[in-house]
């Protein structure tokens, strides 16, 4: 053995000697890996993720390192991007669109000792869990403004793609008027984008034109806000994050997603080795979804009518699918009291009685 070899094992094994314990540096932090569908800055969807993982690092510090990778399509580049960061040595990977599980599945399949989480997904393997934000509270919350404040009774949704939890949001929405304000109608116009301001705006544009003057969104950016600001007359509501900027009015209030004590958690379980997986639907009960400030653009009565429904839902008193309900076609769907369960919300594929817009296919 070479002298100045001998030299650092003996002085690495003084060390533990004197420590108990290894002499070199701590472990390498965990890697935690994010793939969003959008631009960090769409101030909506992404935005509020991104959020989440800086308030990762701010409560982790150096025990771990993040890394994002920003507008992603949902397809072919999900699993390159996937695939990239696992092979960095990610060991905790967010997937955060609907449209990247088929992804997720099949990386996750490729690196069993890497931990997938998948936002809004369903399919669940021993190292991919699910979870998900239960958004349509929150458009119940707007619908009750909607239907209040409406002049026209006409109010407007954008949708970007037709999977069950923008129909959850859009039924919730829909209800929630119709229950306050009888003559309500609704349209709804589907873009088939999570993010693209050009048509949000068109699709603003076109509600607005046709006499709406409540639209709402399940799309990420500002453009039909600003579109609504310019029309004078319409109001808004913010989309995943709160979309302050455009209050008191057009944006009246907001469906915040907060994700981060959901990171936080999952991130302390790998770190203690107790991570599994699972699947996790949570709402305003446990702070997943939140409603940002109603502003003074709403009456007072509405705002302490909206309160109040934000409480009964908060406590469990009450679910917004609760019947008596149909479904569009007239069928029966929920009878009076009846409550919808997960399962059938999970897959929602229709429209409730009243919503006259046809179901893309």
């Amino acid at each position: 053995m070479k002298r100045r070899t001998f030299l650092a094992s003996s002085a690495a094994m003084a060390g533990i000697a004197a420590s108990g314990a290894p002499a070199f540096a701590q472990a390498d932090p965990l890697k935690v890996g994010f793939i969003y569908v959008g631009p960090v800055g769409d101030m909506g969807w992404s935005y509020q993720h991104d959020q989440g993982r800086q308030a990762l690092e701010a409560e982790f510090g150096d025990k771990i390192q993040t890394k994002f990778i920003e507008s992603v399509p949902e397809g072919p580049d999900a699993e390159r991007s996937l695939t990239s960061l696992a092979l960095e040595g990610h060991e905790l990977i967010f997937a955060t669109s609907f449209g990247y599980m088929d992804a997720v599945q099949n990386v996750a399949k490729k690196f069993p000792n890497v931990k997938f989480e998948h936002a809004t997904g369903y399919k669940r393997a021993e190292n991919v869990g699910t979870y998900d934000a239960r958004f349509y509270q929150g458009r119940a919350v707007q619908g009750t403004i909607a239907g209040r404040m409406t002049k026209s009774n006409k109010i407007g949704y954008i949708g970007s793609f037709p999977i069950p939890e923008c129909i959850q949001g859009i039924n919730a929405a829909y209800i929630h008027a119709k229950k306050v304000n009888p003559d309500v109608e609704m349209s709804v116009v589907w873009i088939n984008s999570w993010f693209d301001p050009a048509k949000e705006a068109d699709a603003a544009g076109a509600l607005i034109a046709s006499g709406v003057d409540v639209v709402m969104q399940h799309t990420d950016s500002t453009a039909p806000q600003a579109k609504a600001q310019e029309a004078g007359n319409v109001i808004t509501f913010g989309q995943a994050s709160d979309m302050s900027n455009f209050a008191p009015k057009p944006r009246v209030t907001s469906t915040i997603d907060n994700w981060a004590p959901y990171y936080k958690k999952r991130v302390q379980a790998v770190l203690d080795g107790t991570w599994e997986s699972d699947a996790t639907w949570g709402g305003i009960d446990t702070g997943m979804v939140e409603i940002g400030e109603i502003t003074d653009a709403v009456p007072a009565e509405v705002k302490e009518e909206a309160e109040a429904l934000i409480e009964s839902m908060r406590t469990g008193e009450y679910h917004p699918f609760t019947g008596p309900l149909k479904k569009q076609d007239g069928s029966d769907w929920l009878a009076d009291g009846e409550v919808a369960d997960d399962g059938t919300l999970a897959g929602m594929n229709f429209y409730v009685d009243g919503i006259t817009a046809e179901m893309p296919s």
